[in-house]
């Protein structure tokens, strides 16, 4: 693993911790969720960082930041320029995988004087729902029928902000298969953990200012790309190609044998696509 440098941002209500790895053009890195903790993209950020300084922190709901909220599309691209701004980077790409894609769009959309360019992965997208409805529909048809009413119970009682952290992880690890290509060889799902809060907040909140934002990213400047899994459940042809065509300098790069976490199915493809991006 890259070696990596702590820091902690000031934010409203306390602070996020984060690192930072390698050297070159600085990358900030959101992971997804929303809700979970950003250990699972230790491996994106290795990956990002052969070629990039790539920071990455945990958003609100988890340690080693603040739990408080609020959970809102607002607070989370306010936290994200605060770490830009504790890092000292007056500019930066921006890469998001999954929520954090959709949430990078958003910081495009509100703060394009921060940003050098935007890499989404694998997204939730910023058109019509994202690519939520069929997101979910798909996820549910990958997963085997004694899992799937479980995983529905417990995912709507988190929706509800009434279940406990293990019932969401529980759900999670149900489902954990169905985000591969071929789930009969999905890996072990990685120790994580979940903010019910944050979770629930954010998704929530995640079709506030849509209208606004399609407008915004349509007539940016700053140059983005999204790259998805061809055999994701995350319906590019919805959720990422609407997204990317919303600008004609905008690309969409299809890694078809990959599904929602490319960087283990396809190493090097993200870096790649950050490559193309700002170069």
């Amino acid at each position: 693993m890259t070696e990596h440098r702590q820091f902690s941002a000031s934010v409203p209500g306390d602070s996020l911790g984060g690192f930072v790895a390698g050297s070159g053009p600085p990358v900030l890195l959101l992971h997804g969720g929303p809700g979970l903790s950003f250990c699972y993209v230790d491996g994106l950020a290795d990956e990002l960082a052969e070629e990039f300084q790539v920071a990455s922190y945990q958003q609100r709901g988890l340690e080693p930041s603040t739990l408080k909220g609020p959970f809102t599309i607002a607070q989370a691209i306010d936290d994200a320029i605060a770490v830009l701004d504790e890092l000292g980077w007056a500019q930066a790409l921006l890469v998001g995988h999954s929520w954090g894609g959709h949430l990078a769009l958003r910081v495009l959309a509100a703060r394009p004087d921060r940003l050098l360019g935007v890499l989404a992965v694998d997204p939730l997208g910023v058109a019509g729902d994202g690519g939520m409805a069929a997101f979910e529909a798909e996820l549910i048809a990958r997963t085997p029928k004694e899992g799937r009413f479980r995983a529905k119970e417990l995912d709507e009682r988190a929706m509800a902000g009434q279940a406990e952290p293990g019932d969401a992880l529980e759900s999670l690890a149900i489902l954990w298969p169905g985000y591969f290509a071929d789930p009969g060889s999905a890996p072990p799902m990685p120790p994580i953990e979940i903010s019910i809060e944050a979770y629930s907040g954010l998704l929530g909140d995640i079709g506030e200012g849509l209208g606004d934002v399609v407008a915004r990213v349509a007539t940016t400047e700053v140059p983005y790309g999204i790259v998805a899994g061809g055999a994701s459940p995350m319906p590019w042809g919805q959720s990422a190609r609407a997204s990317a065509e919303l600008s004609p300098s905008a690309f969409l790069d299809i890694v078809p044998a990959a599904g929602h976490f490319i960087w283990l199915e396809e190493p090097g493809r993200v870096r790649q696509a950050l490559l193309r991006l700002s170069g």
